[in-house]
């Protein structure tokens, strides 16, 4: 390592396995250092920082008021330009990163990290890698959850992903962000697929939105009635990963 690189890590209550990703990083050659809940510095020590790791206890998502430290440090490491890395439990990824939207604009590892990919991961948030914000960016619009969590994980690693779960929570979302692409549920309550389509095609500024229907049917009758519709395409609720990636690639070019 030619130059010293500075890493602070966030910790949200004293951890045993922190000590020992220091010593990695520290036999990697990084200078590295551990703040415990102190974490009004983050702003002064910023710019002598060439890397934020915050490592997340397993149960944050119970503990409402660290739940709102943890969206203040990743809105303040973002409002400075910053660099981080989260790690945390694979399987409150999706939950935390609904919770604090900045969480989806950085890196992730899923515990146990093993020192070669904590390696690998360290130095590619420090050279920008891991940051998501060249990737294209998709909202899925599902009523379910479960299914919308199950895409995002499929493509994730591809795209930035947003997820909400209704129509008019859609429509807002887009007066308000832009995306390159929709995956829309074709049957939702309340404000459906069909409608919120109509809706963002009445707008100036998404009438050109590319817009797909997630649609759980594939009859042929089925597809007909959804490409009455006018979509810029449809995707079978049935399908795998590697298809949806497939398609989407084509969609986006």
């Amino acid at each position: 390592m030619s130059e010293q690189k500075y890493v602070k890590i966030l910790l949200f209550r004293y951890s045993v396995v922190v000590k020992g990703i220091e010593r990695n990083l520290c036999d990697l050659g990084y200078s590295v250092e551990i703040i415990t809940e102190n974490f009004n510095s983050i702003p002064d020590i910023s710019s002598s920082t060439n890397l934020f790791i915050v490592y997340l206890p397993g149960d944050i998502m119970d503990d409402r008021l660290k739940m709102k430290e943890l969206e203040s440090v990743c809105n303040t490491i973002k409002s400075l330009e910053q660099k981080m890395l989260l790690i945390g439990e694979a399987k409150y990824h999706f939950e935390l990163s609904q919770a604090v939207p900045a969480i989806d604009e950085y890196g992730w590892l899923d515990r146990p990290v093993e020192s070669e990919t904590l390696a690998l991961a360290v130095e590619g948030a420090i050279k920008g890698n891991v940051m998501h914000g060249a990737k294209k960016r998709i909202l899925i619009v599902d009523d379910d959850p479960s299914y919308a969590g199950m895409v995002r994980e499929w493509i994730k690693d591809h795209y930035k992903v947003d997820i909400v779960t209704a129509g008019l929570q859609a429509i807002s979302f887009l007066m308000k962000n832009k995306v390159d692409l929709v995956l829309l549920d074709y049957e939702m309550p309340g404000v459906d697929g069909p409608k919120v389509l109509k809706m963002l095609r009445q707008e100036a500024s998404t009438k050109d939105l590319c817009i797909v229907f997630l649609t759980g049917v594939g009859t042929k009758e089925e597809v007909a009635r959804v490409m009455e519709m006018k979509p810029d395409g449809y995707v079978l609720k049935s399908t795998t990963r590697d298809n949806l990636l497939a398609y989407i690639s084509k969609k986006l070019g």
